[in-house]
């Protein structure tokens, strides 16, 4: 029995030891699965290029094959003309390309990927294994396919997984080639296989480094060509593609609609302050409509003082609802100012050809313009 109460043995943490260990292993495990099943492929150009990746390997495994076949007939080895070694490569090369008949475009994308090339390269050390004991062991030149193996691991597996398999494939050939009787040319070449493997890993973590680099690249540039670089929301052209989601979503029952709101009296700001005084008011009105919306709708800047809201809509929220709702923020945000808002509205209807709908808003935000401005117009289909 301990001599500190309950709360003292929480404090000294004797009983919580335990506990955090099997936290930290679990925290390890964790990291080493997400390592080892790193997603292969997030578009169809990376799908395409492991798809290529192992149609090479499958090339690479019958080139290897038909070499240990040739090696195994013509040389004077101890391995000559077994039929084991023979059978092994016939294996080979008749279940290398049966891997292309699996559904490699969708293996990539998920952890079936990572799983097949890690068979694979488990059934390739063992059949590089065996023929290397029955072909004299340590003094046979098969060995040397692990090297082959190894590299193909190096731009094709996460480091953790170079790791992982690298360290398995020297554990192998220590294990059923070098042992019980260990020479120091044996332990020289376990420790090369050891560096090898090592460097391989290294080669792993940079190309992935390089994926990673450009692939963060290429979604800013994606990002910038769709955001508005005076207030931050997604300009015409982003706009434009969510109208176009909505309109086949539209097919299918989800009522939308669109708001195209135009600023009163934007001009004068302008006038009276200069651009950074309309710069400013753009930015307030940006804000103050994306906090008029809900999360899921898309406020954006189509250019000048014209701005559009794309928004679900219900029996119990209608589009009319949102439009007063837009031109209530704008006008409390701009009053200092004279500044209102004109806007528009048109509903989302299924078939309905983008440019059309766009119109159909445009020409309510026309009327409301025409009205007298610091109104809403509703446009039927």
């Amino acid at each position: 029995m301990t001599e500190y109460p309950a709360a003292d043995r929480r404090a000294h943490g004797g009983p919580l030891r335990a506990p955090a260990r099997a936290g930290l292993l679990r925290r390890l495990g964790g990291a080493l699965r997400a390592g080892l099943y790193r997603p292969l492929a997030g578009d169809d150009a990376r799908v395409a290029y492991w798809v290529r990746h192992v149609r090479i390997g499958v090339l690479l495994s019958e080139i290897s094959a038909a070499a240990v076949v040739g090696y195994v007939l013509l040389t004077h080895s101890p391995g000559r003309h077994n039929p084991v070694i023979l059978v092994l490569c016939g294996l080979v090369m008749a279940g290398c390309p049966l891997l292309l008949l699996l559904p490699l475009p969708a293996m990539m994308r998920d952890s079936r990927g990572p799983t097949m090339f890690y068979l694979w390269s488990f059934a390739t050390t063992v059949v590089v294994i065996i023929g290397t004991r029955l072909d004299g062991g340590p003094s046979s030149p098969l060995d040397a396919l692990l090297f082959l193996t190894l590299t193909f691991l190096a731009v094709a597996y996460s480091p953790y997984g170079v790791m992982v398999m690298g360290s398995l494939m020297t554990a192998a050939y220590l294990v059923f080639v070098e042992l019980p009787g260990l020479t120091t040319s044996g332990l020289f070449f376990v420790i090369i296989m050891l560096a090898f493997t090592m460097v391989c890993a290294m080669a792993s973590a940079n190309s992935w480094a390089a994926y990673d680099r450009h692939v963060l690249l290429m979604r800013t540039q994606e990002t910038l060509a769709a955001t508005d670089p005076l207030t931050g929301i997604p300009n015409l052209r982003a706009y434009l593609e969510r109208v176009a989601e909505a309109v086949e979503a539209a097919a299918w029952g989800h009522p939308t609609v669109v708001c195209l709101v135009d600023l009163d009296g934007f001009k004068a700001v302008n006038d009276l302050g200069g651009h950074a005084a309309g710069d400013a008011m753009l930015r307030a009105v940006a804000s103050a409509l994306g906090a008029a919306v809900r999360e899921t709708d898309t406020v954006a800047r189509l250019g000048g003082d014209e701005f559009a809201v794309l928004a679900d809509i219900s029996a119990g929220f209608y589009g009319e609802m949102l439009a007063e709702r837009l031109r209530d923020a704008v006008a409390r945000i701009g009053h200092p100012a004279g500044v209102t808002a004109s806007v528009g509205v048109a509903e989302v209807q299924s078939g309905d050809d983008v440019e059309d709908l766009m119109h159909r808003a445009d020409a309510a935000m026309y009327r409301s313009k025409g009205s007298g401005g610091n109104r809403v117009s509703v446009l039927g289909s």
